[in-house]
This record gives structure tokens, sequence and C-alpha cells, in this order.
């Protein structure tokens, strides 16, 4: 990997890790604060609600952000000229398409509420038009800015997003507005969020070029064309993400939705640096395709590949040993979430695989096959869940979760080494020493574990661990602190 790649890569890693600390720190926050206030059945009814809109969401975004970014990411190295046409036709596909399903919801809310048995889930359904439209223009602008590959402006509209949703959000609970108060306060985050973006959007990037005096031939329709596998490929993530909490609040009470959402929020948290390392390096691939040059992909990917699993695994397992006294000590009401949390410490492994890889295949080229691999995995998901989790409850679940992400996260495995030629016999030794350095730090904690009796004794058993896993990945070779210090030293000097 060349240095200044190597350098453009950590600056926006740091700046999207740097935001996602944000955005997740005030979700934490949030987390422990409703949760406690709402308690499980308040909590569950949120966030079954935030479920069905997510699903609604989809058919407001379509994939148009994502294909926007790949082609300002195409057209910054071949023809800059054709950015404002592309803004330009993206925005009115994007506004045509928001219309549309705003009013539909707003037209048929109470019908939805009352056919998914919750009646009473009315009033946030109607709350959701708002709730769409703002969630909708604050991810376009981030997903443009990823395309231009300008991380920071990006992290910057996650972080104002995750603090304003933080600060309204627990203050219309405060205020007595109980779980629909909540909601508008992701409303007003996400529309506060949205609103920044957009005019940093407007005025840092598309003032600034000067426009071809022709729109390239088909351009615009290629930019709607690919949203088509890219829409494919969102649907699927909804099914995967949020479909199963609607599908969970239809068998079971609104507690279970409550146990199940808390679990799915930590593994969010711990997933937060691969999803920004993530977001960093995919826009770097469709620059190193367009100049063919596919080998520097490849280190780019198999480093970030090494370097992912050397946190990942380590921490699913240690997610495994402490999820009980995790779970006991801070949600004391929600201890039916700590199988579900057990359960999901496997997809924490798939999840940081999936975040790394998939945005990459989309700037290669191959939204395509990724599409289809995700819609079958999706479908069979959703097969699974109606199966499982009328008869295993909750956990059922989590357990459908990550049987079949772990396909998906196979195949797109096998597309991005058909396209990098990737070097499997030094990846596969590499993971092996990371599961033996994992081995290592999980009989250490697991031997102070049943010690802990409360939070402090909880931090150490974990800082034994990360100390553990420290030492081995140094000593293996894997983790080289000087690197780690250069990276560090490089803040300052941009």
């Amino acid at each position: 990997m060349s240095s200044s790649t190597r350098n453009r890569i950590v600056r926006g890693f740091k700046a999207t890790l740097v935001s996602r600390a944000v955005y997740m720190l005030s979700s934490a926050l949030l987390m422990f604060v409703l949760a406690r206030i709402l308690e499980p059945d308040g909590y569950g009814a949120l966030y079954w609600a935030i479920g069905v809109l997510m699903v609604v969401q989809l058919l407001a975004d379509l994939g148009i952000g994502k294909s926007t970014a790949r082609y300002i990411s195409e057209y910054s190295e071949k023809d800059e000229g054709q950015i404002p046409h592309l803004l330009r036709s993206a925005v009115a596909y994007k506004l045509v398409v928001l219309a549309v399903v705003a009013y539909a919801l707003l037209v048929f809310h109470d019908r939805i509420a009352v056919l998914l048995g919750d009646p009473e889930a009315a009033p946030f359904l109607a709350a959701g038009v708002l709730f769409i439209v703002a969630n909708s223009v604050s991810g376009f602008s981030m997903m443009a800015f990823q395309g231009f590959n300008r991380l920071g402006y990006s992290a910057a509209v996650q972080a104002v997003s995750g603090a304003t949703r933080l600060v309204f959000a627990v203050g219309f609970v405060l205020l007595g507005f109980g779980a629909l108060g909540a909601l508008f306060g992701y409303i007003v985050g996400y529309a506060i969020a949205g609103a920044f973006g957009v005019g940093v959007l407007y005025f840092k990037f598309y003032r600034t070029y000067e426009p071809a005096e022709e729109y390239e031939e088909g351009l615009s329709r290629r930019l709607a064309e690919y949203s088509v596998p890219l829409t494919a490929t969102r649907s699927a993530n909804v099914i995967d993400k949020r479909l199963d909490i609607v599908l969970v609040g239809v068998f079971l009470p609104s507690a279970a939705v409550g146990f199940y959402q808390l679990g799915k929020q930590v593994v969010d948290f711990v997933l937060a640096p691969s999803e920004s390392l993530g977001f960093t390096i995919s826009p770097n691939f469709g620059e190193q395709k367009a100049n063919d040059q596919l080998e520097q992909a490849r280190r780019i990917y198999e480093e970030s590949l090494t370097h992912t699993m050397l946190v990942y695994i380590p921490a699913a397992v240690g997610l495994v040993l402490v999820a009980d006294p995790f779970v006991t000590m801070v949600f004391p009401e929600y201890e039916g979430a700590i199988p579900v949390l057990q359960v999901l410490a496997g997809f924490v492994v798939l999840q940081a695989i999936t975040n790394l890889t998939s945005d990459s295949l989309d700037y290669l080229g191959r939204a395509r096959s990724r599409a289809i691999a995700k819609g079958v995995t999706a479908v069979t998901n959703f097969g699974l869940n109606l199966v499982l989790i009328p008869t295993i409850g909750v956990v059922g679940a989590a357990l459908a979760t990550v049987a079949t992400h772990s396909v998906y996260v196979a195949v797109n495995l096998y597309i991005v080494h058909e396209e990098l030629s990737l070097r499997l016999g030094r990846l596969a030794r590499s993971i092996g020493t990371i599961c033996a350095i994992t081995l290592v730090m999980a009989i250490a904690v697991s031997l102070v574990t049943p010690l802990v009796s409360n939070l402090p004794m909880l931090v150490g058993a974990i800082t034994l661990g990360a100390a553990t896993w420290a030492v081995l990945a140094v000593a293996s070779g894997l983790l080289d602190p000087t690197e780690v210090r250069a990276v560090i030293r490089s803040e300052g000097s941009h």
C-alpha cells in the first residue's frame, strides 16, 4: 500500500472513528437512559415502531444515495464537470420517491398499525412521516461525502445526528412525553444533521464544480439503473437488521422486543470501529479500479481484514464471557437480553467482515452479485425467523441472524477473492494465530469472571482480557506498536 493511500485511509478512518465514537457514545447514553426510564415494555414499543419505519424507509431511499456516491467517486477521476449534473439528477430522483412514500405512509399509517396487530402504534407511524424524511436527507448527504472521499464531512453529519438525538430524545422523555417523545427526539436529531449535511454539500461541493456543457449521455439512466441492485441489497439489509425486530413484536410481548433491541444495540456499539474502517476504505477501491491498480486494492483489503479480525474475534469471545455480569449489573430488568447478546456475539465477527467488504464490492462494480447473495440470505432469514421466534422465543431471532449471515459473508469473501485474488494461505495463517491469541485471552477472563460482583471488578476483568490480548498481539507480530504510534502521531500533522 502506498504511503499516500495509507495516510489518506488513516485520516479518513480517524475522522470517521471519532464521529462514530461520538455517535455511539451518545447512542449508549440514549440506550441507558431510555431503557431505565421507559422500562422493557415502553422501550420495546419505541424500537418496534422504529423497526417498522426503517422497513418503510428503504422504499424512500432505494439505492440512490449509494449509487450517487459510486458515480461521484468514478467521475472525480474521469470528468469532474459531470458531478453537478449527477447531483441534480440524484436529488430529483430522491425527492420524487421520498414524496410518494411519505404521502402513502401519512394516508395509510393507521391501517398499517392494524395490519401489524398493534393499533396503538398508529401515532408512531404518523410521526414516522417526519422520521423518514429527516433520516433520508441525513443519510443521502453522508453517502455523497463518501463518494467525494471527504469522510470528515460524513463523520460530522453522523456526530451531529447522534448528539442532537440524545439531547432531544432524552429531553422529551423527561418532559413526560414517553416513547412517542423519544421518537420525536430522533426526528429532530436527524433533521438538524440533514440540514447541516445538505448545506455543506451545496456550498462546499456542488458550487465548486464547473458543470460540463453537456450531461454525458446515459449517465442519469446508469445512475438510476445502478440503484436497483443497491436497493435489493439495502432491502435485504433491512430484513436482516429491522424486520426481525418487527417479527419479535408481532409474535412476542413488547418486553421481548426490548430484550432483543438491547442486545443488538450493544453489538452495534462494539462494531463501531469496523463500520468506520469499511466506510473509509471503500471509495479507494473505486478509484483504484478506475486506475487499474488492483494489486494495491488487494493489499489494502488483506491488511484491513487481518487487523479487523485481530480485534473482533477476541471481542466476540469476550462478549460471551462478560454478557451475564454486564447485563445483570447495568440493566437489571433486562436479564432476558443475556442469551440474545451471547448468540449475537457470533454476529459481531460476521458483521465486522461485512462492514469491511460490502461497500467495497459496490465500488468494485459488483453490487449486483452482492445483491443476489443478500437477497437470498435475507429471504432465508425471514423464513427462519417465522419458524424460530414462535418456537424458541427471542433467542430464535438471534440464531436466525447468525446462521444466515454466515452464508452471506462466505459469498462476499468469494466475490472479493474473484476480484482481487486474495492470498488465502497468508490470511489463513493470520486467522489461526488470532484464534490462538483469543483462546489464551478467554482462559484468563474465564478464570476471573466468576469472582465479578460489581462494576469495578467487571471493568477489571475486561482490562485483564484486553491486556492479555495486547501482549500476545504484539508478541505474535500481528500488532506493531511502532506503526500504532505513527498512526497516532499523524493526527498532529494533519
